[in-house]
C-alpha cells in the first residue's frame, strides 16, 4: 500500500473520443497504478462533488450557473475548447471536489494526489483551454502558463502562485503570477531544473505555505504535441521528486494534480503521471526512514 491516498472517480473521464485532450488518461492512469501494484484498491478514495459554495469562493455565480445548466454561449464553448455536456459538468465538479479532498488528506498524511485536476486556465467568469473550473495551485509545472490561477488569486495574499512554462506558447495573455519562470523554446532537463528548483526553494522559505498544491504537468515532455520543451521522462520525475523533497523536508504537505499531457503516445503521458506518484512514494519513504 502507498503511504498516502489517491483520489479518483470513474466519471473523471469525459469520453471525448478523438480529441487532443486525452481525458481517458485519468482512467488509464488509475488502471496502470493498480495493474503494476504501485497502488492497492484501498489506497484510492472517491471524492464527492464540490459544493456550489466551494466553487463560488473563486468563480462567479453566473459562470457556475452556466456550467450547471448548460447555458454557455457559442463563444464560451469555443474558448473552453471541449464540447459542453452534462458529463463535463459532472466531471469538473468531481475534479474540484477531488482536489479539495486531496488537500485535506495531504494535511493529514503529508501527501495526496488527485488523479485529475490542475485546470489552471479557468478564470472566475469563464473557462479556457480545456479548463472549466479551477482549483488553488501554488507550484504549476504545466508547459502552459497558469493564467486562470494567476488572475483569480491576483489580489489574494494568502495564495502564492508560481508558474514555470514555455514563454512562446498558449495562452497569449499571461496575467502575472507571484513568480513567473518564462522558458525559451527547447529547454532541456538541466536548464529547466536549474531555473525551477532554486525558485521553488526560495518561494517556500519566503512564503512558508501551509500546503503546496502541485501541478505535475506531463506536457514539458519532448514528445508532447502541444509543448515545445525537451524534457525527458527522467527529468520530469527528477522535477517532481526534487520539489517534493523541498516541501516535505520543511514539513509542508503536498497535494498533487495532473494538468496537461498530450504526448503522441498516450502511454508516455500515463507513465509520466505514474512517475509523479512513484516520486511521492519514494520521498515519503525516505522521510520516514530518516525520522526512525
Amino acid at each position: 500500500m502507498l503511504p498516502f491516498k489517491l483520489v479518483y472517480h470513474p466519471r473523471y473521464d469525459l469520453n471525448l473520443g478523438q480529441h487532443v485532450f486525452p481525458s481517458q488518461k485519468f482512467r488509464l492512469l488509475q488502471e496502470l497504478l493498480l495493474n503494476e501494484k504501485i497502488a492497492a484498491p484501498a489506497d484510492i478514495l472517491e471524492p464527492e462533488r464540490a459544493s456550489d459554495e466551494d466553487l463560488l469562493r473563486v468563480h462567479t455565480p453566473e459562470w457556475v450557473s452556466k456550467l450547471k445548466n448548460g447555458t454557455l454561449t457559442a463563444s464560451e464553448v469555443m474558448k473552453l475548447e471541449v464540447p459542453y455536456s452534462p458529463e463535463l459538468a459532472e466531471a469538473v465538479w468531481l475534479a474540484a471536489g477531488g482536489t479539495i479532498l486531496a488537500g485535506q488528506l495531504a494535511l493529514r498524511d503529508g501527501f495526496a494526489s488527485n488523479l485529475t485536476g490542475g485546470f489552471h486556465h479557468a478564470y472566475a467568469n469563464h473557462g479556457e483551454g480545456f479548463c472549466a473550473l479551477n482549483e488553488a495551485i501554488v507550484v504549476d509545472t504545466d508547459v502552459h502558463h497558469g493564467n486562470g490561477t494567476a488572475h483569480i488569486f491576483r489580489n489574494d495574499n494568502s495564495v502564492f502562485t508560481l508558474s514555470i512554462h514555455q514563454q512562446h506558447n498558449y495562452p497569449a495573455d499571461k496575467p502575472p503570477s507571484n513568480l513567473d519562470l518564462n522558458l525559451d523554446d527547447g529547454a532541456e532537463d538541466q536548464e529547466y531544473l536549474a531555473i525551477l528548483l532554486p525558485a521553488v526553494e526560495k518561494s517556500l522559505d519566503d512564503f512558508r505555505p501551509d500546503i503546496l498544491f502541485y501541478v505535475g504537468g506531463a506536457d514539458p515532455f519532448c514528445e508532447d504535441q502541444l509543448g515545445g520543451l525537451r524534457l525527458t521522462k527522467y527529468g520530469l520525475k527528477s522535477r517532481d521528486k526534487s520539489i517534493f523533497h523541498l516541501a516535505r523536508s520543511r514539513n509542508i504537505p503536498v497535494a498533487t494534480t495532473l494538468a496537461g499531457g498530450y504526448a503522441r503516445r498516450v502511454e508516455d503521458t500515463i507513465r509520466i503521471h505514474a512517475n509523479t506518484i512513484l516520486a511521492a512514494q519514494e520521498v515519503a519513504q525516505e522521510i520516514s526512514m530518516r525520522s526512525t
